[in-house]
């Protein structure tokens, strides 16, 4: 089926795809590492998200669950795709963080000027070196790094032991209801065994469509943070079907995928800051109305986010004696009472014996 001739997909026929994907239109039966593993991971730059990221997905769900599993180390905190920390089971991160290698090569080059005279090779065999000896925390890996290479930037040093190794937070760090400041070893050494080959070009494709598609090439790439992935796209076209989006934009999906009716009901449903539901593809359109882009951060800070009939409808925040959800707009009387119950569930599974009261606030928009 040629480019021209491919059936139209609208954004509510994607934004219900991607629901379904990403096990959005209704709470799955499913472990939290076999969710885990599908949805390829979960964004985990604080401690928190990937917990609600999994309440709003998982039937039953209770973070003692992800909890334990990183406790056991079946679950581990690693940074991946986009340069950002992400949740994976252990297969997971000792395959696709080689996957992404190219792009922390990459993102070494913006730190060019702060290694002059540092040879990588051998920083990143003392950087294994010194975690593997102990768990080492950010600050104490520089310092180390700096009596070796005194005239290169700290911070450019430990950056470059980020990006030459696949670093793993150690525990309690990460662990739901505990504390503990980020202390790093390589994913082998905590795991117990070695890296593991990247999955091919191909097998990635394949499981980013059944997470996220479906999605063209640059949607992908947006994902990965890589580039050059349109060849594998095309090997796999004899056996994927092709759609294209409202502006002609060509989109690749599995065959027996499934792409619910556009009417299909979207129940509301509360997100944590970063899901890589809004993350991960490069026309978010099909989630994020064109007339609330940008609302869901300030700056540097960004807010967990709630979903109304499938689209980011405002953020939310947790008080010390509320739920208060900020609508972007209007809501039906309908609509805000969907949310209130899904509030009062996501409540009493996250924090059980709660007694937070569940209101709307005003956002202040902040152009």
């Amino acid at each position: 089926m040629t480019k021209t001739t491919a059936p139209v997909l609208d954004t509510r026929a994607l934004n219900r795809a991607t629901l379904d994907r990403q096990l959005l239109l209704r709470r799955a039966e499913l472990p939290a590492e076999a969710a885990v593993e599908h949805l390829l991971g979960l964004q985990a730059q604080n401690v928190k998200p990937p917990y609600y990221a999994l309440a709003a997905r998982l039937d039953g769900f209770r973070p003692e669950d992800l909890s334990a599993l990183m406790a056991d180390r079946e679950v581990v905190r690693i940074v991946t795709m986009r340069s950002t920390i992400h949740t994976h089971t252990a297969d997971d991160a000792l395959t696709l963080r080689p996957l992404v290698q190219p792009a922390r090569d990459r993102e070494l080059t913006l730190f060019r000027k702060g290694l002059q005279g540092v040879d990588l090779d051998r920083l990143a065999v003392l950087a294994r070196e010194l975690v593997e000896a102990e768990p080492r925390t950010m600050k104490q890996l520089r310092e180390a790094l700096l009596a070796e290479w005194p005239d290169a930037d700290p911070q450019s040093l430990a950056i470059a032991a980020r990006c030459r190794l696949p670093l793993v937070q150690v525990t309690p760090r990460g662990l739901w209801g505990r504390s503990g400041q980020v202390a790093l070893t390589t994913a082998e050494h905590w795991l117990g065994r070695p890296a593991e080959p990247a999955p091919t070009p191909d097998e990635a494709v394949l499981r980013y469509l059944a997470a996220f598609g479906p999605a063209s090439v640059k949607d992908m790439q947006t994902w990965a943070g890589l580039t050059r992935l349109k060849e594998a796209f095309e090997r796999l076209r004899p056996q994927l079907l092709t759609f294209r989006d409202e502006h002609g934009v060509e989109l690749f999906d599995l065959p027996d995928a499934p792409r619910p009716a556009a009417g299909t009901p979207a129940p509301p449903r509360f997100l944590p800051e970063f899901d890589n539901l809004l993350l991960s593809h490069a026309d978010r359109t099909r989630v994020i109305p064109p007339e609330y882009w940008g609302r869901s951060w300030v700056g540097n800070m960004v807010h967990s986010t709630f979903l109304v009939d499938g689209f980011l409808a405002g953020v939310w925040r947790l008080q010390e004696d509320a739920l208060v959800i900020e609508p972007f707009g209007e809501l039906t009387r309908a609509q805000r009472e969907e949310l209130v119950e899904e509030g009062a569930r996501m409540l009493a599974g996250m924090h059980p014996g709660s007694s937070c009261d569940i209101r709307f606030g005003t956002v202040v928009h902040r152009p």
